[in-house]
């Protein structure tokens, strides 16, 4: 054996020999600082234990864990960004029939009638060739200005409508709109008619899921010329929301507003925008008669920017719940093909939004799902250091690395496959429009699902209408 091999294999020894050694002390060190760790934790009383810290951690939520250390640092108000992290199940526990034999499917090649006419009764109903439209989300109080632009053309290109939110105007947002909702404020914006009349509808905004009627007010120091300028407020005027809407305080006065509106815009349809509390039947009902031509209903798990989690997460009902209280409402008002019932609140997937529409509403309202669709791959210009809401939103330190049109293709891409999953979906329930879907075609396996919206509860033999 020759000297160089000598060498080697005497260096291989010593680097297992080494690493022996250290698997040796590494074990024996791991050991150690186990026993020393553990120990204390299994005979000492809970006074001085550690582990008491794990008890406490326990009671609460990763959330309201880190809340509760946020509040303690600000000594203020705090607000979540998009919205609370509370989801209801109940849409989980409701199941599509399958047509197959006592009812055949529609033939894969017939086309699905998914059109919508909101306030068929208006001079101008709106129509749109998709059940979904894009939730009012407001530039400068929430979204940037490339935001609104991208929803505004993704929309567009979907054959849907989107909405202002709660911002101020942007004369960019309606020329890329082909069909464009003004939200009507509880501010001073947005109230010219010069702004009103170039709306496609107009929805009156009283309140919603994710902030109830609340009002907010937006420092001066945190508004940008341009953002101000577009508000109409002078140089350090606060932005100010109110709680409700000025010179609104009788059903009278809201015929009003609405025969204004009206007016105004030559016959669009003009609706309301409430979330959904306990009375809802009563807020349905003044808005109903004072002669508008839809009402939007949002639920408890809806979005929105900058609320404080106890409106979030201790305020309204569920959506499945709204849904199925305002349906029937409108069966027992005979409002059916009238008035259009809009709903929203988290919605996420197609199934959500066909079973909100078997329930008896005319189409819904998608938001953080479409922020997330919009956003899309361009959320790795800012992960994985900050939040994909620095991409969003004004007041974003990343926001002028989004990409208008990728995030209008995005958009847009997202509602069609959503469309389609539902027109599958129409098909194998065996009918031919988004019209035609009712409660007939879903059942529960939950009895509280059943007692809430008064469908079919799938633990035994369902008795066809008609006795067929």
């Amino acid at each position: 054996m020759d000297l160089k091999v000598k060498r080697i294999i005497k260096g291989v020894g010593l680097a297992a020999l080494t690493a022996a050694g250290g698997t040796f002390l590494s074990r024996r060190a791991a050991g150690y600082i186990a026993r020393k760790a553990t120990y204390p934790l299994i005979t000492q009383k809970f006074d001085d234990n550690l582990w008491e810290l794990a008890n406490s951690v326990q009671r609460f939520t990763p959330n309201t864990l880190i809340e509760a250390e946020l509040r303690a640092e600000s000594g203020d108000f705090i607000e979540r960004p998009i919205g609370g992290p509370r989801r209801f199940t109940y849409l989980d526990k409701i199941m599509f029939n399958i047509a197959q034999l006592e009812t055949l499917p529609t033939p894969r090649e017939k086309n699905i009638d998914t059109s919508v006419e909101i306030g068929p009764l208006s001079k101008r109903p709106l129509k749109i060739k998709i059940p979904i439209l894009i939730a009012g989300m407001g530039y400068g109080l929430a979204l940037t200005e490339a935001y609104k632009l991208a929803y505004a053309r993704g929309a567009s290109m979907a054959g849907t409508a989107t909405n202002t939110g709660l911002g101020p105007w942007l004369d960019d947002e309606r020329k890329e709109a082909d069909r464009l909702i003004l939200q009507y404020p509880r501010a001073s914006w947005n109230k010219d008619p010069g702004i009103i009349k170039q709306s496609d509808a107009v929805e009156i905004q009283f309140g919603q899921g994710a902030n109830a009627g609340a009002g907010k007010t937006l420092k001066a120091g945190k508004i940008g010329k341009k953002l101000r300028d577009r508000m109409g407020l002078k140089k350090g005027q606060d932005a100010v929301i109110n709680n409700r809407i000025e010179g609104v305080t009788s059903r009278e006065d809201l015929r009003s507003l609405v025969g204004y509106l009206k007016e105004v815009t030559g016959g669009v349809p003009v609706g309301a925008k409430i979330g959904a509390g306990k009375f809802i039947e009563e807020d349905l009902r003044i808005i109903t008669g004072a002669g508008a031509d839809f009402v939007s209903v949002d639920g408890a798990e809806a979005g929105t920017h900058s609320s404080l989690p106890i409106l979030e997460d201790d305020f309204g009902l569920p959506t499945l719940i709204a849904a199925a209280r305002a349906a029937r409402f409108w069966k027992e008002n005979n409002l059916r093909g009238r008035v259009s019932l809009l709903v929203g609140g988290g919605l996420f997937s197609p199934g959500d939004c066909l079973k909100i529409l078997a329930l008896g509403a005319d189409a819904v309202y998608m938001g953080t799902a479409v922020l997330i669709a919009t956003t899309h791959t361009q959320v790795l210009e800012v992960l994985p250091y900050s939040p994909p809401t620095q991409l969003a939103y004004e007041d974003g330190k990343y926001k002028k690395r989004f990409d208008i049109e990728k995030g209008a293709q995005s958009l847009s891409r997202f509602l069609n496959a959503t469309v389609y999953e539902m027109e599958e979906a129409i098909k194998a329930l065996g009918k031919t429009s988004i019209r035609d879907i009712s409660c007939e075609d879903i059942f529960t396996i939950d009895r509280d699902v059943a007692e809430i919206t008064g469908i079919d509860l799938g633990f035994h033999p369902t008795p066809r209408a008609g006795g067929k």
